[in-house]
């Protein structure tokens, strides 16, 4: 569990960036990208014109431009500095009976919120998020500009325009750990890979910089170290996928996700769509040149690689490995995990 909210990089922009702007339309989409928009009647929109807001002081853009905290009556501030202090506050705007609960920051700041808002309210609020972090995988899915305010969010919940997204639930079985809710879950090389990323946004590396240094480090590792070598050698996982038999496996790499866009355009579960899904690559990667362009682009690839990734909408994961994973740019202690979709959250967007 994260201890502050300090706006590392999400493994939103972890993934492999390499692929560029890569352009792609979506099922559904306006012409110009834009998502469909659904108005909710009024029984659903926000019951109380009251809104609080967290702010990550330390997110990227708000390092640079300071957190404008502009003192609304209808509008509650904080800048919880620790993950405690964040679920105290929500503790007093669930008091308060907050009808927009709006998050200023980018995905790790977002992730802690609703890990700690699920452990807080008896029902979530309505949501919203003000992109300012290094990474902002939600607001791309949302489509929500990085010039969005608190006053556009505001204005978009009373309008009644939401988009509902699901959390991935990664649930700890007979563990005092607590429980945790994000957008992108990786485990294998993707723990190492979001190691690297983050290394680089140090040294001031961001965005696809970061992620192509650390793809292509990643990628060489892979391709040039002996069978002893940890990215070729991948990580032991006991698994079982919904009612299928329970099997140890070894993966190069496993992900899973409920966004329906991802970062810069890549398709890494395929064709888009709702709900959680799965990409697992089998280890040692044997053919992975040639699976690089279907995992990046979407596509199902040829019979060479048909063994080495799969692609899945599995409804109930449940993993136990020792080697942890990586929950929205954080690192968390493995152990005997269950991965599912949470209850959808409704977001205010454009």
């Amino acid at each position: 569990m994260a201890t502050r909210i300090d706006g590392r990089p999400s493994a939103g922009q972890t993934l492999l960036g390499a692929a560029g702007e890569v352009l792609f339309r979506q099922t559904g989409a306006h012409a110009d990208g834009r998502l469909p928009r659904v108005a909710l009647p009024a029984a659903l929109a926000p019951a109380s014109s009251l809104v609080g807001v967290i702010a990550n002081a330390r997110s990227h853009r708000n390092q640079k431009t300071g957190v404008r905290l502009d003192h609304w009556p209808d509008v509650l501030y904080a800048a919880p500095e620790t993950f405690d202090a964040l679920e105290d506050t929500l503790r007093d705007y669930a008091a308060r009976q907050i009808g927009l609960l709006v998050v200023n920051g980018g995905d790790g700041t977002l992730r802690d919120v609703m890990t700690a808002a699920a452990r807080v309210f008896d029902r979530l609020p309505p949501m919203a998020i003000i992109p300012s972090g290094k990474t902002n995988a939600l607001a791309l899915d949302l489509g929500i500009p990085d010039v969005w305010t608190v006053r556009d969010a505001i204005a978009a919940a009373q309008a009644g325009r939401f988009v509902q997204r699901s959390p991935v639930e990664v649930l700890r079985n007979g563990s005092d750990l607590p429980d945790a809710r994000g957008f992108l879950l990786g485990m294998g090389g993707f723990v190492r890979a979001t190691e690297l990323a983050q290394s680089t946004h140090r040294a001031g590396a961001f965005n696809g910089i970061a992620v192509a240094l650390s793809l292509g480090w990643s990628i060489a590792q892979t391709l040039f170290g002996g069978p002893g070598n940890p990215w070729r050698r991948g990580t032991t996982m006991h698994m079982q996928v919904d009612d299928q038999a329970p099997a140890t496996r070894r993966l190069y790499l496993m992900l899973a996700s409920t966004l329906e866009r991802m970062p810069v355009g890549l398709k890494p579960f395929g064709r888009q769509r709702a709900g959680l899904k799965m990409l697992t690559v089998e280890a040692p990667p044997k053919h992975l040149l040639r699976m690089l362009k279907p995992i990046l682009t979407g596509t199902d690839g040829g019979a060479a690689t048909s063994d080495d990734f799969t692609r899945s909408d599995p409804g109930i994961v449940h993993v136990r490995s020792d080697e942890g994973f990586i929950l929205d740019g954080e690192h968390y202690a493995g152990g005997d995990l269950t991965i599912r979709a949470g209850e959808p959250i409704r977001f205010a967007a454009p």
